[in-house]
């Protein structure tokens, strides 16, 4: 029996022993699962190095680590991101932007007659869904789904060839109010451009979890999201890996709000006077200027002020008071403003976690959990999420 645990005793030594080789000098395995943040205004796509435990955010053939989410219709071919982009000015009514606000989304028809206002491109009425008309060779019309399969497939494309093999599966984030026909159709989009998800996640979890606090002994947390194309703000209750989006506020279409030209009386005039004078007329003109730090900040400190309305509306229907937050987390490039840190800081008292890039918070986080549902070591906490059927976000103006 002694010559029996000896020898047992020395097998389950000897595969430790082979396994700690094995992590130390073997190869390490390649990601099998990308992490993807489709975003409003930006897309980019992660993953998760087994051994490491490191995140890498995947950089497009001229090293871009984001892409605009942007795409092109023109007579030669379908132009996505960057190459879009320079179609923008010049083909406006082919270049297709903001395809995730309509994916899935059922709309009135007084929704609808707003919307259609807001672009250059054509968007049309398809029994409450939308769909867009572009001019190539022949007019044709093509759905949010479609337009959001080639930004995938670029990202898929961007993560092969780093990775330097077929990559087949994907973790996605979603915004937190998105239904079941919006998350569905999403992964329709996936499906399209030759990915299979094998999970959806949050947005706000998925930045949680780039800053670590699925780890962390934290339960509030409030994630502040302000891109280039919507603010959202986020409640999370988290117990365990285990979070809950309790509430939600937020607006769309935060890029579309203009500094009003009277906003510039009472400015010196040695400070506006040497602008070039732009006469009205149907042509596009593009204009480029600089201003001082503290003209901006001057001129938008009501637009940072608004910024606290969603923030105080979560914690009304959350019924929190701003001391009990937890944690304070900063996602999308907007948060880097300096004025926009301060307005937050005055308000809870406290600092917000900066500790992570608010432009890849999501994708970082994103990331994660592809590794998780990967198998990568070393074994990280996955982030389960408990669905809010009861969740609705709260619009501001």
């Amino acid at each position: 029996m002694a010559g029996e645990m000896t020898i047992l005793g020395s097998a389950v030594l000897t595969l430790l022993l082979a396994g700690y080789l094995a992590q130390q000098y073997l190869p390490l395995p390649t990601p099998k699962v990308i992490g993807i943040d489709l975003g409003t205004t930006y897309c980019s796509v992660g993953v998760f190095f087994p051994g490491t435990g490191k995140v890498k955010v995947i950089p497009d053939e001229n090293g871009h680590i984001s892409i605009p989410s942007m795409v092109s219709f023109t007579d030669s071919d379908v132009y996505v991101g960057y190459e879009s982009l320079e179609l923008a000015d010049s083909d406006p009514q082919n270049t297709i932007y903001d395809a995730k606000r309509f994916i899935g989304k059922i709309f009135t028809p007084e929704e609808l007659e707003a919307e259609i206002g807001r672009y250059p491109f054509k968007v049309l009425n398809k029994n409450g869904m939308v769909e867009f008309s572009v001019t190539s060779n022949e007019t044709i019309t093509v759905s949010p789904e479609y337009v959001g399969s080639r930004l995938l497939l670029k990202l898929k494309e961007m993560a092969e060839e780093y990775l330097g093999m077929p990559v087949a599966n994907a973790v996605i984030s979603v915004p937190a109010e998105f239904d079941l026909k919006q998350r569905n159709s999403t992964i329709e989009a996936a499906n399209l451009a030759g990915l299979k998800i094998l999970r959806v996640i949050n947005e706000p979890t998925a930045a949680a979890m780039a800053y670590g606090l699925h780890k962390a002994d934290v339960f509030h947390v409030l994630v502040i999201d302000l891109g280039g194309g919507t603010l959202d703000v986020s409640l999370l209750n988290k117990q365990g890996g285990m979070f809950l989006t309790r509430a939600m506020s937020g607006k769309k279409n935060t890029r579309r709000q203009k500094v009003k030209s009277q906003k510039m009386t009472g400015h010196p005039i040695n400070q506006i006077n040497t602008l070039p004078v732009i006469k009205s007329g149907e042509s596009q003109v593009l204009f480029e200027t600089e201003i001082s730090r503290k003209l901006f900040d001057t001129l938008n400190e009501d637009l940072f002020q608004k910024i606290l309305i969603p923030i105080q509306q979560v914690l009304k229907e959350g019924h929190l008071e701003k001391t009990e937050i937890d944690e304070v987390v900063l996602v999308g490039g907007s948060t880097r403003i300096p004025r926009i840190r301060q307005v937050i800081q005055e308000f809870f008292g406290k600092d917000p976690n900066t500790s992570v890039d608010p432009d890849l918070a999501v994708v970082t986080g994103v990331a994660i959990q592809a590794g998780i549902d990967g198998g990568s070591w070393p074994l990280q906490v996955s982030a389960l999420e408990i669905p809010n059927k009861h969740l609705q976000k709260t619009n501001f103006n």
